[in-house]
Order: structure tokens, then sequence, then C-alpha cells
């Protein structure tokens, strides 16, 4: 179980494995700031995570889940530029979402 803002969330295992998998995309994959082989900056994304898998639980679509990385590289982190690579990003969350659910 995690914990979350109103108490405790009982998430599958399948849950699980999804939000672990977001979180190592994001550190190692996206890593907008650099920190992709930094041990001590491992959390760096992990607030990001919740939010992704909670867009892709409710449907979102890979160009949604692309733009609210664009807005967190360009509005919370400083880095406005054009675009790094997060549709490449948002298909690599989707291929493992669909992996996560799809196995017996």
């Amino acid at each position: 179980m995690l914990r979350g803002k109103i108490g405790w969330v009982r998430l599958s295992e399948n849950n699980i494995e999804l939000l672990r998998r977001i979180d190592e995309v994001l550190h190692y994959l996206w890593d907008p700031i650099g920190v992709g082989g930094v041990p001590e900056a491992r959390d760096e994304y992990s607030s990001y995570a919740g939010v992704v898998q909670s867009m892709m639980k409710k449907g979102a679509e890979c160009k949604e889940i692309s733009q609210y990385l664009v807005r967190i590289r360009a509005d919370h982190m400083g880095r406005p530029e054009e675009s790094l690579h997060e549709d490449e990003i948002a298909e690599i969350l989707d291929n493992w979402k669909v992996n996560c659910f799809s196995r017996i």
C-alpha cells in the first residue's frame, strides 16, 4: 500500500509495477535536468510519476502525457526549449502500461 493524500491507497500489483516503470522512464530516459546517473537524485522525478499514472488510468492519450511532461520541464524546471523527446517518452510509457496490464 502507498500513502496517499486522503489515506492509504491499495494498488494492484499491476499498478505498482506500472508506477515503478513510469518512475524509471522519467528518471533514466526523460531526465530533462541531467541527473539520470546520479544515485542521490534517484527520486528527482518521482512526484510526477503518480500524476502520469493517474492520467494513464483515466485514459489519457500519449499526446496529453507528452504535453504534461513539456509543461513540467518548461514551467517547473525552467527548461522551456523545444520539446526534447516527450512524444517518444509518452510512447514508451504507453508501451509499459500495455505490458503491465497484459500479464496473466
